[in-house]
């Protein structure tokens, strides 16, 4: 299992990698090529979900929303 400190990392290699407009991010040592950048969107939501759930926080995934019309 990765350290909180790898995901972390790993993390903020594709979400630069990601903004730059490159679709190809080194980490480790090891290139990853993704197909596009839904697939890298992906990767980064499933290590912030690993970090969250390391650090005891985990990701919020429902919000509900109650209104009236102030009547």
């Amino acid at each position: 299992m990765a350290t909180l400190d790898d995901l972390i990392a790993w993390r903020d290699a594709l979400r630069q990698a990601r903004f730059s407009g490159v679709q190809t991010a080194e980490i480790n040592g090891k290139r990853v090529t993704y197909k596009s950048d839904e697939a890298m969107a992906a990767a980064i939501a499933d290590l912030d979900d690993q970090i969250g759930d390391l650090q005891g926080t985990p990701r919020v995934r429902q919000v509900r929303v109650n209104s009236t019309k102030g009547v």
